[in-house]
């Protein structure tokens, strides 16, 4: 990441031995994809004892697996086909592993700024530019009503804005993700961030 999203401006408000991140963006700009390819890379660094890899105490968690399996919402939106969430049952429901001495929770969320500033190192707002966005949203077959509405976040850029407006200039990290090698080039830098983080915070937890 660049200087402005150093690991030292970004520093817990109490102890944790990895970083937790939100991976988030307009529904399309590929969070689940980026999330995936970084939990492949997790599971793979755990399946090697011998790794001293620093994503091996990191996990994946999908929140809208979250709302579904434990009941954090109010029923199904029919007309944009989503959950109602409830946000105070979803944080009680995530408090635990976000609060944890452990950290290392990979947060694939479309909201960001539900979210304690101190349960957060780095905020990953995912952009995409329309025309990608658009042939994604249509191959989801999404209703109208809902696709007219993903697009009109992105284009004014809603995401990133609440990220900016909820956390620190320098902890918020907007990546454009339209391409494959996007993709790719995003997870790098990402565990580029947090190996850089577990070095500088060793002493920490």
């Amino acid at each position: 990441m660049s200087d402005s999203s150093s690991p030292e401006a970004a520093a817990p408000r109490y102890p944790r031995r990895n970083p937790n991140i939100i991976v988030t963006g307009t529904p399309g700009t590929g969070k689940t994809t980026h999330c995936e390819a970084l939990a492949a890379r997790i599971q793979e660094a755990q399946a090697d004892a011998d790794a001293d890899s620093p994503l091996r105490e990191m996990r994946h968690i999908a929140v809208n697996d979250v709302v579904r399996d434990q009941t954090c919402h109010d029923g199904f939106d029919d007309a944009l086909q989503s959950w109602i969430v409830d946000e105070d049952k979803l944080l009680d429901a995530l408090e635990g592993d976000m609060t944890s001495t452990q950290g290392g929770c990979i947060v694939d969320w479309h909201a960001c700024d539900l979210f304690p500033e101190s349960w957060v190192d780095l905020v990953v707002v995912l952009t995409a530019d329309t025309e990608s966005l658009y042939d994604r949203l249509k191959e989801r077959n999404y209703p109208e009503a809902k696709l007219q509405e993903n697009m009109d976040a992105e284009i004014m850029q809603v995401l990133l804005q609440e990220a900016q407006e909820g956390f620190a200039e320098e902890v918020v990290v907007p990546l454009g993700s339209n391409t494959p090698d996007d993709m790719e080039s995003n997870v790098d830098r990402i565990v580029s961030w947090i190996t850089q983080w577990r070095k500088d915070h060793a002493d920490e937890a």
